[in-house]
């Protein structure tokens, strides 16, 4: 500004001066009012062109003009240059942090002061079935119509989360979700869901076992408590003593079996899966399991006064499998056992096998009563029993199939079952190629059992 009014000045007096000197002070006067016309006159139209290029979508980079405007202009442009860098690198943070939110697992969703959606990733979304643009601006109650969620949000503080039921597709896949709000700014509010039905199923899980447990444990020491009772208190003979301990003796066998199952799931849970350098020769494995179901027929035949099963083992591969004997033998034989177990006295259990390129399936057959289809997804469920009655009958722990699946989970394999009511169920234990060999396993490379 100051280099204008001098310029200004400086030229008036330039222009003025001569004619002052070459006429007189009135003329000098007149001069320098024309020379300061024309001086404004062409200072609007640089002001005019100036404002122009201010009010362009884009400022020239390079002005074709001098002096103090150029001057000006440069200024005008590095302070513009400087903040739209500032805006672009404010909107890659904002888009960087949605970026962020939107990969997050949980859902996120931003309210406004009146609990409207702001915005939401695509986990909430998913979560509570909303559409990410067409429920914008929607009040968020009107949306999520759970009762809990409208009393949880109708409290003045939300200082714990909630449980609600999330959206699916179908009932039997109903997702439980965590919700919480959060207030911030200015009268907003943030809620955050949380899929947790995992969580809850892994929970419901654990009161299960935990109550299942009790009561398979407690049935047999009330029965050995009442025995022992009795014997304390009643006068027997020989003959009906020796039959009480021997009852006393069965109930103690179950809870033996009972922990010796849990202690087989719980070190399968802790211990390292077994690698593929230890090499189990499948024939000697499928005689363990024969003699074990030898043994297994004959005294339930004795016991229920009738006759053995039918017990088939097709000619078994000259293969190995590679993986832990004591693992594999116990997947194996509880397959067997149960099978054995299930089947009504004379009914067939039959042993296969199959191979192709890309895998080994070992299959279990029996002719019993067969399994609901219902019954079918749980049953590899810890103590899940279809009868309760009939499984307290057979002897069972209800954590064979449990164990097997384990198995086979550890060996890079798994289990299938299929049946039909009426006409028996199949067992498959399923290998992949990577876990068989063609190696004979001496009795040094074997794993002891």
């Amino acid at each position: 500004m100051f280099y204008v009014v001098f310029e200004l000045l400086f030229w008036l007096v330039v222009v003025a001066l001569p004619v002052w000197i070459w006429l007189d002070a009135v003329a000098a006067l007149l001069a320098a009012l024309a020379y300061l016309v024309v001086h404004i006159l062409i200072q609007d139209w640089k002001f005019t062109r100036f404002q122009n290029w201010l009010n362009s979508t884009y400022l020239q980079a390079n002005p074709p003009w001098s002096g103090a405007w150029l001057d000006v202009a440069t200024r005008i442009q590095r302070q513009f240059l400087l903040a739209e860098n500032s805006t672009k690198l404010h909107e890659r943070r904002l888009q960087d942090f949605l970026l962020a939110i939107q990969a997050s697992p949980n859902g996120v969703i931003l309210l406004d002061d009146e609990a409207r959606i702001d915005w939401c990733n695509v986990t909430a979304a998913s979560h509570l079935g909303l559409d990410v643009k067409k429920d914008r601006l929607q009040h968020i109650v009107h949306l999520v119509r759970d009762p809990v969620f409208t009393r949880y949000f109708a409290q003045e503080n939300h200082p714990s989360e909630v449980l609600i039921d999330g959206r699916s597709a179908a009932v039997s896949s109903l997702r439980k979700l965590s919700v919480q709000l959060h207030k911030y700014g200015d009268g907003r509010l943030l809620l955050l869901s949380r899929d947790v039905t995992e969580v809850v199923k892994a929970e419901a899980m654990r009161r299960d076992f935990v109550a299942n447990v009790s009561h398979e444990i407690r049935t047999p020491l009330t029965v050995l408590g009442g025995f022992v009772e009795t014997l304390q208190s009643v006068p027997l003979d020989a003959e009906e003593t020796q039959k009480y301990l021997q009852l006393m003796s069965v109930q103690s066998d179950r809870m033996q079996s009972l922990v010796a199952d849990l202690l087989i799931l719980s070190q399968l849970e802790v211990s390292q899966s077994p690698n593929g350098q230890d090499l189990v020769n499948l024939p000697d494995l499928v005689d363990q399991v024969m003699s074990e179901a030898n043994a297994l027929t004959t005294l339930l035949a004795e016991q229920q006064n009738g006759n053995q099963h039918a017990l088939v083992f097709d000619k078994v591969p000259l293969l190995c499998v590679k993986g832990s004997q004591k693992e594999l033998f116990s997947a194996l034989s509880n397959l067997v056992s149960n099978a054995i177990r299930y089947t009504p006295l004379g009914g067939l259990v039959h042993l296969t096998f199959s191979q192709r390129e890309d895998q080994l399936t070992i299959s279990v057959k029996d002719t019993g009563p067969g399994i609901p289809s219902e019954h079918l997804p749980r049953l590899t469920e810890r103590f899940y029993r279809i009868d309760q009655s009939r499984s307290r009958e057979t002897g069972g722990t209800g954590l064979g199939l449990a164990i097997t699946k384990h198995v086979m989970q550890r060996h890079g394999g798994e289990l299938q079952i299929q049946s039909e009511l009426g006409k028996g169920s199949t067992f498959n234990l399923i290998f992949p190629a990577s876990r068989i060999s063609n190696q004979i396993a001496t009795p040094d490379l074997q794993t002891s059992a």
